[in-house]
């Protein structure tokens, strides 16, 4: 079996990608090749030399190898997994403090707000370069997709290219682990299914495994006797979700409070990747800012000024154990034997019956011999059912600017997202970070 790593070099799913392969008993007890590709030499080295160690340390007889080249990785690949980002810092920096320069309140900028607009439409070039390579050189693999923004990249794949695809994200692990610390109850004691959209999903259901005891009535008393700035920063959204909404969302306030026209309210978003703008602009001066996921001494280097917190230290010290990724379960299941998985992202195909049947959601299913079958879920509440269809039909209409090389449907997109509410400050923005993001993007008429 072959397994091409399109993104080796990745810093976050890199290892832990290679580290969930190589403790796999199930796929170890197959002949298998793994193929990383990564553009940037000296990362993939990094990886090459990790994966040697692990095949070392665990004493198995994977073949491995490494190429800057895509088709070669792609060739005759049974899954091709990919995660990468290009010039994320930089980028990133854009997508989240211009649309502020115009005004817009947008808490992140990763996959929802104009900044999650640009960003798909920056990495949908690479992502298509990958699904049409897969066409040519790997028909019928399988594409395990961890690059957001997922749902948008899954769904452009889905629609414009007859490759497999799913998006592959761990958000609801955090959101299972919030749960169970609001009701002291040990994670493998939770049953809990969620659905939604990449970022922005809802438990449908949480039981106990072990009575069946429906916990939601639990939930809404802990949280209504709770202090109402207890860990603000992580729980407040969600607790007003569940207030006014009825469910308790995942994974968490600054990502799904990024598809909200109001989500800024409960979102330090004034950290995220925080400048002097009077030193120049990142994209300006090189140096782009410290991604801030939360305000804690541990992100931010300490109570006190000084020098930023090091790197961690050689892969080689990390302890053995999995990770919380999705994407090596995937495969055992598709291949060895039957999973059930908390959380893809696939066609809804009426997994999520009051959500279009054409658009990607995220969903548990379960992944066996006949593919990824996704759980067929109850409809969501109206309301929130309505705040995502927006989302889907931005997806739509960034796929359609990408398709057809169109700034009036990006512009569409733009006008449609909840954060924006100038049509002038609209135009301007859009033109601006087209400007400043041409290198990456495709080119728009």
């Amino acid at each position: 079996m072959k397994i091409a790593l399109i993104g080796a070099g990745s810093r976050c799913f890199g290892p832990a990608t290679l580290r969930d392969l190589f403790l796999s008993e199930p796929l170890s007890a197959l002949p298998l090749e793994v193929r990383l590709m990564d553009l940037d030499p000296a990362a993939l080295e990094g990886a090459l030399g990790h994966a040697r160690h692990l095949n070392d340390r665990l004493g198995r007889a994977h073949q491995v190898a490494a190429t800057t080249d895509l088709d070669t990785a792609v060739q005759g690949a049974d899954f091709v997994i990919t995660a990468f980002e290009h010039r994320r810092e930089h980028y990133w920096a854009m997508d989240f403090h211009v649309p502020r320069m115009y005004g817009f309140k947008q808490p992140y900028g990763e996959n929802g707000g104009v900044g999650g607009i640009f960003h798909t439409l920056r990495n949908l070039t690479p992502m298509m370069e990958v699904a049409r390579a897969i066409e040519r050189l790997a028909p019928g693999a399988w594409l395990l997709n961890y690059t957001n923004p997922e749902n948008r990249l899954v769904e452009a794949v889905t629609a414009l290219t007859g490759v497999k695809a799913a998006g592959l994200c761990h958000g609801i692990v955090t959101g299972r682990r919030q749960v169970c610390r609001l009701l002291g109850l040990a994670d493998e004691h939770l049953e809990a299914w969620a659905a939604g959209i990449n970022h922005f999903t809802v438990f449908e259901s949480l039981r106990d495994r072990r009575t069946g005891e429906d916990l939601y009535p639990r939930l809404r008393e802990t949280e209504a006797r709770g202090d109402e700035l207890a860990r603000w920063q992580e729980l407040a959204l969600g607790r007003i979700i569940l207030r006014r909404f009825g469910r308790w969302p995942s994974p968490s306030s600054n990502h799904y409070g990024e598809y909200l026209a109001w989500g800024h309210d409960f979102v330090l978003s004034s950290v995220q990747y925080y400048y002097d703008p009077a030193r120049g602009h990142p994209w300006e001066t090189g140096e782009p800012p410290k991604f801030i996921y939360e305000l804690t001494d541990r992100h931010t280097g300490g109570p006190r000024p000084g020098p930023p917190e090091e790197r961690p230290g050689d892969l080689r010290d990390a302890p053995l154990e999995p990770s919380i990724e999705f994407g090596i379960p995937v495969i055992e299941g598709l291949t060895c034997e039957e999973r059930v998985i908390d959380a893809v992202n696939v066609v809804n195909g009426g997994a999520i019956p009051n959500l279009p049947a054409d658009s990607v959601v995220e969903v548990p299913a379960v992944v066996g011999a006949g593919g990824i079958q996704p759980r067929r879920m109850s409809p969501l509440p109206e309301a929130l059912a309505a705040l995502l269809r927006t989302q889907l039909s931005i997806h739509k209409l960034i796929i359609e600017a990408y398709r057809e090389r169109s700034k009036d449907a990006l512009l569409q997109a733009v006008l449609l997202d909840p954060v924006v509410d100038s049509y002038p400050r609209a135009v301007a923005m859009t033109d601006h970070l087209l400007d400043l993001q041409k290198d990456a993007l495709p080119p728009l008429r």
